[in-house]
């Protein structure tokens, strides 16, 4: 259970505008609450699976009955990350999740990946200064984002869209389509021949 300054900063991190990342004690704290969560997690034997998911159950903000997460896994404070029903994600996810990270039912993540909410800003004056913003990102349902990918602050995917390995999503993708590359974008929608 948060206190009332817990919950005050946590919404001031999530609202969009520049925060204090770096000299914020509660902040820094609820971090290493979950960084240590995530150390326990990526410690147990992969046979360990009740033990597994119960703790992924506690570091995330909500679960489907179903989903795998593969070892290693890191993200900032887990309970602003969601996943829906049969998500699975392979080794390597990294989710810095300041502001909320939503995935639909059905996605599927191959190793290596990233997902960012949280941002620097460009004046080299606020960014000395430990400042930082976070914008939500969302997945939608039935999505497959191949391996290397990194998707960035304020990102929505659409519904049953494949992301090509290796790409750099900096602008929202919409439903149904294949796309790739640096900055990602729609190469085809799926329903083409």
């Amino acid at each position: 259970m948060l206190t009332n300054k817990q919950q005050q900063e946590l919404e001031k991190m999530m609202s969009g505008d520049l925060y204090d990342a770096t000299n914020n004690t509660t902040l820094l704290d609820l971090l290493t609450q979950t960084q240590e969560m995530c150390h326990d997690y990526n410690q147990l034997r992969p046979s360990q699976s009740a033990e597994r998911d119960a703790l992924m159950r506690r570091i995330l903000g909500k679960t489907g009955e179903r989903f795998k997460i593969i070892s290693p896994f890191f993200c900032d404070y887990g309970f602003n990350i969601e996943v829906g029903e049969n998500f699975f994600a392979n080794t390597n996810l990294v989710i810095l999740d300041e502001a909320r990270v939503t995935f639909g039912d059905n996605v599927f993540i191959a190793p290596n990946c990233a997902f960012y909410t949280a941002g620097h800003p460009l004046d080299v004056a606020q960014r000395n200064a430990g400042l930082e913003y976070s914008l939500p990102i969302r997945v939608g349902n039935n999505v497959w984002i191949g391996g290397n990918v990194c998707v960035m602050p304020g990102v929505t995917i659409g519904d049953n869209t494949v992301i090509g390995a290796g790409s750099v999503v900096v602008h929202d993708i919409p439903a149904g389509v294949l796309a790739a590359g640096n900055p990602c974008h729609v190469i085809r929608q799926l329903d083409e021949k």
